[in-house]
């Protein structure tokens, strides 16, 4: 049996896609899009050397122009805050007096217990408060 040589770089592409799924490293798919380039080129016509030139060019230029790029977007993104960390810096409401070790507020829809940053500071009831720090479940405001 005798298979085409464009079957081979099929096969071959789907080859590098499986570690590109397993590893994730997307380097892996630059390659597999490069033997499909290749395996264009084989149905074409076109001789050994021209299909190995072709998949080495394009996969060469798909690492030096998306990586790069990938890269820049990568380092463009700041990252959303989740969790406590999404919780510091807003603003709540007093529902129990806030003193130095005790104190409950209402933050983001929800009833936490709070103590003051400073503690000779003292926040009364229906007061704005700002959320400076998250300690275990307990908010520290100013």
């Amino acid at each position: 049996m005798d298979i085409d040589a464009w079957i081979w770089w099929l096969i071959g592409a789907v080859g590098l896609g499986i570690p590109l799924v397993l590893t994730a490293m997307p380097e892996f798919g630059m390659f597999a899009v490069g033997a499909v380039a290749a395996s264009a080129v084989a149905a074409l016509g076109g001789g050994v050397v021209a299909q190995v030139l072709v998949f080495v060019l394009v996969s060469v230029a798909l690492i030096a122009v998306v990586r790069p790029l990938a890269a820049r977007h990568r380092a463009g993104q700041t990252g959303q805050a989740s969790g406590i960390e999404a919780l510091k810096g807003r603003q709540a409401v007093v529902l129990e007096r806030v003193a130095g070790e005790s104190g409950r507020i209402k933050l983001a829809g929800e009833v936490w217990s709070a103590r003051s940053l400073d503690a000779d500071q003292v926040f009364e009831r229906g007061s704005q408060v700002d959320v400076v720090d998250i300690d275990g479940a307990t908010a520290v405001v100013m």
